[in-house]
């Protein structure tokens, strides 16, 4: 990893600091910028909105004194049980701390919180390279201190804690989890030590709140190459506190000669392929969660093999078991995962000479707006290694598209509602709100799903009387 230092000049050409600096000057206490900030310039990485400042002293009075000299109205919001303020500025976000040591009890990962110098506050950081900070005041603007040689580890690519990771990863669990995405995210390599670490003391992310837990896990899923993050998940013995049904998708069985694919690994790399075409970390999720019905509707039949019959099914209805302990919203985005594993082998059914349009059309509308993403998931889950099946698997995925797109143009039945309206039916019929309309509006969806009648409104108005006369209602 090269570290080129010309970044920390540019960096720090950033207004805001000019102002910490005199407000700091004035105040006659040392401030640094410390954090993510220095780290991603560093490396030349976007360095985000959010600006970590510390303070030996009191951090909430710099901010007061930042934001009076600031051009325009700067409110400050003020944390006074986390001794913590923060303004915004512009496009950016400054948060003031006042530099602390913390010390921990064994049942919670919130410190005990004292004054303490810088070098206090750098140990307690997570890792080295989020310790390194930039002197703002100016008498060392722009002095870098790394007193655990942080340098290194970034042109190492090494994530490394500060002091013993086994007291480290204890006193905080939710550090486990940011090695693992920085390692994910950075491209680095977590430090032996400090991995054996996190597997002594993976029991300890029982006392993380679930939020904080999946807060990490959407961070590692939006990386560009999310399996790197589970597999380090895996090795380290926490993904089996987090997502047991994964950990279940493990492992290869035979039966009389007859063996299946290990579907753990087939699930990372379906995440990685569908991460190539897009960054909708719910889109991603599905992909993560498409097979895991497999696990429980796994059996060997003596005539056909390995079956998973309905694991799409059964898998759908764990995507909201699991989003339900896991505390992620049981809203529109729960539904979305769950539609797109329920659907995830519908499309290369398609494939086959002998579909019917009607069933192209039924996937169209059963998809609805989430057929683009289902074609897309399709597609990131063809990984077989032969290339004999690989090419056919991606020719069929082809057909598949082909057929959609063919049979979409021509009949536009994504989202459609029948021509002719339940309000409609009730007027002719002169009908209340009953079992009678939508049975006849169903009707007429099915006619034109099945192929029967053209999506049109003559054709729909007139099998709507057939069908009302076949039912024994006439019109008013």
């Amino acid at each position: 990893m090269k570290i080129n230092n010309t970044h920390i000049n540019k960096a720090l050409e950033l207004p805001a600091f000019a102002f910490v600096q005199k407000a700091a000057d004035f105040l006659e206490v040392e401030a640094y910028v410390i954090g993510g900030f220095v780290r991603d310039t560093l490396l030349g990485r976007e360095t985000g909105s959010d600006i970590d400042i510390v303070a030996v002293g009191s951090g909430i009075a710099l901010a007061k004194k930042v934001a009076e000299l600031l051009p325009g109205k700067n409110q400050v919001q003020v944390f006074k049980n986390y001794g913590t303020a923060m303004i915004r500025f512009g496009d950016i976000q400054l948060e003031f701390v006042g530099a602390r040591k913390e010390s921990y009890t064994s049942d919670s990962r919130n410190p005990l919180v004292e004054n303490g110098s810088l070098e206090d506050d750098q140990k307690r950081r997570d890792f080295t390279i989020n310790a390194l900070a930039l002197g703002l005041n100016a008498s060392n603007f722009g002095t870098l201190l790394d007193p655990f040689n942080g340098i290194q580890d970034l042109k190492d690519a090494i994530i490394r804690t500060p002091l013993n990771p086994n007291i480290t990863y204890s006193d905080d669990p939710l550090r486990m989890l940011r090695a693992i995405r920085f390692a994910t995210q950075l491209k680095f390599e977590i430090e032996q030590k400090s991995f054996n670490a996190i597997i002594k003391n993976n029991t300890r992310i029982d006392i993380l709140s679930k939020e904080r837990i999946v807060e990490e896990m959407h961070k590692i899923m939006a990386c560009p190459k999310p399996s790197k993050g589970f597999l380090l998940l895996e090795k380290t013995g926490l993904l089996k506190f987090i997502l047991p049904e994964l950990i279940a998708l493990k492992g290869i069985d035979e039966v009389e000669g007859q063996r299946h694919k290990d579907n753990f690994y087939h699930t990372l790399e379906v995440v990685d392929n569908i991460s190539e075409y897009t960054t909708n970390v719910w889109l991603r999720w599905a992909a993560l969660l498409h097979d895991i019905g497999k696990a429980p509707t796994k059996k060997f039949d003596a005539k056909i093999g390995w079956t998973f019959h309905a694991h799409e099914f059964v898998g759908a209805k764990m995507v909201y078991k699991l989003f339900k302990r896991l505390r992620m919203p049981l809203n529109e985005k729960m539904k979305y995962v769950q539609k797109l594993v329920y659907m995830s082998s519908r499309p290369i059914v398609i494939a086959q000479d002998d579909v019917t349009d009607s069933a192209v059309r039924r996937l169209i509308f059963d998809a609805g707006d989430l057929l683009d993403d289902l074609l897309l998931l399709c597609k990131a889950d063809i990984t077989t290694k032969n290339s004999k099946r690989f090419a056919r698997y991606h020719k069929n995925f082809e057909i598949v598209k082909e057929k959609v797109l063919e049979v979409e143009e021509r009949d536009q039945v994504r989202n459609f509602q029948p021509p002719v309206s339940g309000e409609e039916i009730m007027r002719i019929f002169a009908l209340k709100p009953c079992r009678q309309v939508g049975e006849i509006k169903d009707a007429i969806k099915e006619a034109i799903l099945e192929g029967e009648i053209p999506n049109e409104y003559e054709a729909a108005h007139a099998y709507m009387l057939t069908k009302a006369q076949a039912m024994g209602i006439s019109p008013a």
